[in-house]
């Protein structure tokens, strides 16, 4: 497979193709993001400038997904890498690109909640409530899977992991995968196993370039506006379990499903659930990162603005906020490799709420495997 280049979606790295991927970013939802009507007639009327050449290429992706190619593609929270959840050849291919462990579950990606019900089964009430006030958006529900949930896409487990993402180009290809029947894209983010997820076109670029097949594509779509992965909650219990912190946290969970309800994030394992971003050691730049201790010349340093670099450092990342954290931190990590920097130290964020997410990250690209 090395050497053949992947289609591109994109015409260029023209300013006004980055412009237009930034103003769609996070805008499927007005709900969410509160923007007035006129703001988004604004927005309808930017993407109509080039929507001709955007819709055809991405209708050309859900055809080479569909016949059974791998599609990168952008998503709120990282660029995935997609193949038809329904055919085990092409969900294999995932797993040779990535060089991921074979019995490590995807994560399957359709258009709306109104589908969740072609692959999972025995759905709690508090599941529903969920997937409507955080769908689209960037959380995963693990449910007891129908008979369309394969053991290739599940790891030969009893569940499924679903989501519906928010980014406008992700809920384009679904929806145009589906009119040619198919039924949802299995899609893990589109780097090599336990390396760096991909936030950006280029990284997905310089990942992937190399070992995906000329049939393949890359679809561009700007910077993610998440920056790590979706949470991952088990709703195969009386009550949720958070398997994975992320940008839907346990504070906005809770205040949907009220006080009463028991959200349990220490305990990932009580239920011998397998899923994405479980190991121990992920999400890990080549530069070592360490947690602690005191930089010295030539290391890299990231902390939020308001702490000073320690002298010598190299100040990789300054975060205003754990937003900003969160969005950045995967490109400050490949930032620190592209530089040759061999160690970086991190000040963790301090706090609830996405702090805990980003905490998760940290704590798993710095273990060291003995």
């Amino acid at each position: 497979m090395k050497g053949r280049r992947p289609r591109p979606l994109d015409d260029g790295d023209s300013g006004r193709d980055k412009g237009i991927g930034f103003a769609m970013m996070g805008k499927t939802n007005s709900k969410l993001s509160g923007e007035s009507l006129a703001e988004l007639s604004a927005t309808i009327i930017l993407m109509a400038i080039t929507s001709t050449f955007k819709l055809f290429q991405i209708s050309n992706a859900a055809k080479a997904i569909k016949e059974g190619n791998l599609v990168a593609f952008p998503t709120e929270t990282v660029y995935g890498l997609g193949a038809d959840a329904s055919n085990q050849i092409a969900v294999a291919k995932i797993y040779e690109v990535k060089g991921r462990p074979k019995g490590h579950p995807l994560i399957v990606h359709i258009s709306s909640a109104g589908r969740l019900d072609k692959w999972a089964t025995k759905i709690p009430g508090y599941a529903n409530i969920l997937a409507s006030e955080f769908w689209p958006g960037p959380m995963t529900l693990v449910l007891p899977k129908t008979e369309l949930a394969q053991n290739f896409v599940t790891g030969g487990q009893d569940t499924i992991a679903i989501r519906v993402p928010s980014h406008p180009i992700a809920i384009k290809l679904l929806k145009n995968f589906e009119r040619l029947g198919g039924q949802g894209i299995a899609a893990p983010s589109a780097n090599r196993f336990g390396k760096v997820s991909p936030t950006t076109f280029n990284a997905v670029k310089t990942e992937l370039g190399n070992v995906l097949s000329a049939d393949d594509m890359i679809l561009k779509g700007g910077k993610c506006n998440v920056g790590i992965e979706s949470t991952i909650i088990n709703c195969t219990g009386p009550y949720p379990t958070i398997l994975r912190p992320g940008a839907i946290t346990n504070e906005m969970i809770i205040d949907k499903l009220g006080e009463s309800i028991i959200l349990n994030i220490e305990n990932q394992n009580s239920y011998q659930i397998r899923f994405p971003g479980s190991l121990e050691s992920h999400y890990a730049p080549n530069a070592e990162i360490h947690l602690s201790g005191t930089p010295s010349v030539g290391d890299g340093f990231i902390a939020i603005d308001s702490i000073q670099t320690p002298p010598g450092a190299i100040r990789i990342l300054s975060p205003k906020n754990h937003k900003e954290f969160a969005v950045n931190l995967y490109e400050s990590f490949r930032k620190s490799d592209k530089l040759g920097i061999k160690r970086v130290f991190i000040v963790p964020p301090v706090g609830s709420g996405l702090a805990v997410a980003i905490n998760d990250r940290l704590s798993k690209s710095a273990f060291k495997k003995h």
